[in-house]
């Protein structure tokens, strides 16, 4: 045992003094901070009177879509939660993340492993100073040990990478949680729009059916000519058809809707009900808030990590690699000496290999993960830039439809009074049925017009809400310990 303890002291001082190659991970600076030296804006451009969120104010967190105040939407969107498909396999990618750490983490441990053998031998009679030819056994039971000493990091870089790469794919998965989510929201009030155009028509097939036999009655009292009811008739059926042709969408959205959920459409069918909501209260964020609170933004810096984390490991093959290698066992010519102590075997010792010549492929391998750690930095500050233009577009949408909204309900007033106006005109005999006509496609147009404007609210609403995060953030991503388990 004494004439161990040399190799035994060497090893453990090559150990200690292993350490890491490669640069250390400095997250890169983001778009808003490469602007903004001094500091970052304090609000987004198009926030207007969006204010940050007081404590009494509704928040986005976890069910982010219960701000709508929708149980329909509601129960829709639990379901998409356990039974989305796509969703499942981000969950799947996950779960083959951190089994991948766990992967890589085996490398920090030595491998022992043992393969017995029994074998019946018969040397040749012509082989050169072999005196005899009988048959002999060969028993073998060995253990071997192996274990690789970490110097240069290359295996704890590995163990980080892997598990850089769970935490970012964890943050893939929250991205998807939140796209699929939002789908689902924006699916729903296109949906309900349709059934707020259906209604709309519908009660306008009603109002021009009455109109045409308004028409009809002054005809057949020699008042008006033929050609009042031929227009009444025409703007009649050309109404049906937009009625019907509204419920072309309004299945295609049910049908989008069902596979959401993890259903086939043919069993899924949602009442009609025409959208009344108002677009909800959403808190307001900093810009510099935003890269805590967007998982693609996440995910891109957690493989910006990932990528450092490479280039330290493509260096790691430049320098020298020294394993530990062991044998032990029991070797022997028959069952009867096969376990007996003269029949036992060992041998041990340290081995470094370092490789000399490889035709560039070390030096071409570190280039490639310095090329990829750029791409990836280029990556994070490109999904940067995204997210503050939704947030941006989406701030401008909300504000500037508002506006609208308010501009187009006034016409719509307008038009209604116009076209009672001209109505009356009609029946008095002072105008003709085509000032009607106008009158009764403005109007309509204004009430379309009306329930769309309402549409894109709720839809840019959503929308908003994606571009926050949907209340995530990265304090949500899995802790080191949590990953290791």
């Amino acid at each position: 045992m004494k004439s161990f303890r040399p190799l035994i002291a060497v090893t453990l001082a090559v150990i200690l003094a292993g350490c890491e190659v490669g640069p250390k991970y400095v997250r890169p600076t983001t778009p808003t901070s490469m602007n903004f030296k001094e500091q970052p804006p304090d609000s987004f451009k198009e926030a207007g009177q969006w204010k940050t969120a007081q404590p009494a104010d509704q928040s986005l967190r976890g069910k982010w879509w219960e701000i709508f105040g929708d149980p329909q939407l509601n129960s829709l969107e639990d379901q998409l939660t356990v039974s989305n498909q796509n969703l499942k396999v981000a969950e799947a990618r996950l779960r083959e993340a951190r089994a991948a750490v766990r992967f890589n983490r085996a490398a920090q441990f030595p491998t022992i492993s043992a393969g017995p053998s029994i074998q019946s031998l018969h040397a040749s009679g012509n082989r050169p100073y072999i005196q005899t030819t009988s048959n002999t056994g060969d028993f073998v039971l060995p253990i071997d040990f192996s274990y690789e000493v970490d110097l240069w990091g290359r295996i704890r870089r590995s163990v980080a990478a892997a598990r850089e790469e769970a935490q970012a794919t964890t943050a893939d998965y929250a991205t998807a949680r939140l796209s699929l989510h939002a789908e689902l929201a924006i699916d729903y009030f296109e949906l309900r729009s349709a059934d707020a155009q259906k209604q709309l028509l519908d009660d306008t097939v009603k109002a021009y059916t009455d109109a045409l036999q308004l028409t009809l009655n002054r005809f057949q009292g020699g008042v008006a000519p033929k050609s009042d009811v031929a227009q009444a008739q025409t703007q009649l059926d050309t109404t049906r058809v937009q009625d019907t042709d509204v419920t072309v969408a309004r299945a295609q959205y049910e049908h989008a809707i069902a596979i959401l959920i993890g259903k086939p459409p043919a069993e899924l069918t949602i009442p009609p009900a025409p959208l009344d909501l108002q677009p909800p209260v959403i808190p307001g964020a900093l810009p510099s808030d935003l890269l805590e609170r967007r998982p693609d933004i996440a995910a891109a810096e957690r493989r910006m990590a990932e990528a450092n984390q490479q280039i330290g490991i493509a260096r790691a093959a430049y320098f020298p690699t020294l394993s530990l290698n062991a044998s032990a066992g029991f070797e022997g010519t028959s069952l009867l000496n096969w376990l007996t102590w003269p029949s036992r075997f060992w041998a041990v010792g340290p081995q470094m290999t370092q490789t000399l010549f490889d035709g560039g492929r070390r030096r071409a391998n570190s280039e490639t993960a310095v090329a990829n750690y750029d791409g990836t930095v280029a990556t994070y500050r490109q999904t940067s830039l995204t997210a503050f233009q939704e947030v941006e577009d989406n701030l401008a949408a909300l504000r500037i439809l508002n506006d609208e909204d308010q501009q187009q309900t006034e016409a719509t007033v307008s038009a209604k009074d116009s076209l009672q106006l001209f109505t009356n005109r009609y029946k008095g005999g002072v105008d003709t049925y085509l000032q009607v006509i106008n009158a009764q496609t403005i109007a309509l147009q204004n009430e379309r017009n009306n329930v769309d404007i309402q549409r894109r609210r709720m839809d840019a609403s959503v929308l908003l809400i994606k571009a926050l995060g949907g209340g995530w953030s990265t304090a949500e991503l899995p802790k080191e310990s949590s990953i290791r388990n």
